[in-house]
């Protein structure tokens, strides 16, 4: 028997993010989600190092990897929609879940639960940090996005970028990673390949 799995999932190379944007480059889902995992991967690195945490940062890397997959099958909600308000967020949260099994299922039954812990919060203190430094990691991924955007010389991110950093100043109280990360790595997006040499 085939299983589809893998399959649907590359499909999320179609799936094109901040769809009432305009953009002077698209971005994909797949490309967010490679960048999602590798910030993820450093924010659990600088909380294990700096802040003498115990993360799983290789599960922090998959689960950024496949953090937006059920957009595969819910299409990319935009974020003014999306928390419209509380109600609205509720169901979108259900109807990703929903997303998520059905993706799950498409898994052979033996390999499921490996991939049902990265789908899935597991129970702990540890993972729960873990999973948070993900979001923040989803929304360095979307600042660097405005970041880029604004060096193309489109100022149609603006009020994304506000609104995005307001999100990171509340991260960075509770997750002084977000901050290290911002101050150690940030700045360089700005530049040229030149003067990254």
């Amino acid at each position: 028997m085939a299983y589809n799995f893998f399959a649907t999932i590359s499909r999320m190379k179609y799936i094109e993010r901040w769809a009432l944007m305009r953009n002077s480059r698209p971005e994909n889902l797949s490309e967010h989600s490679l960048e999602v995992s590798m910030i993820a991967h450093a924010l659990c690195v600088i909380a294990n190092v700096r802040y003498n945490k115990n993360l799983n940062a290789e599960k922090a890397a998959l689960i950024g990897l496949y953090h937006d997959a059920s957009e595969i099958i819910t299409g990319d909600m935009p974020t003014p929609v999306k928390y419209y308000n509380e109600d609205l967020k509720n169901a979108y949260k259900q109807v990703e879940a929903i997303a998520d099994v059905q993706l799950l299922h498409k898994l052979p039954g033996d390999l499921r639960p490996a991939f049902e812990s990265i789908f899935k919060a597991q129970d702990g203190e540890d993972e729960m940090y873990m999973r948070r430094l993900v979001k923040a990691a989803d929304k360095l991924s979307a600042l660097i996005k405005c970041i880029e955007e604004k060096n193309s010389g489109n100022s149609e991110f603006r009020t994304a970028e506000k609104s995005t950093l307001k999100s990171l100043d509340k991260m960075k109280k509770e997750l002084p990673e977000v901050e290290d990360f911002m101050n150690d790595f940030l700045e360089p997006y700005g530049k040229t390949l030149d003067e990254l040499s």
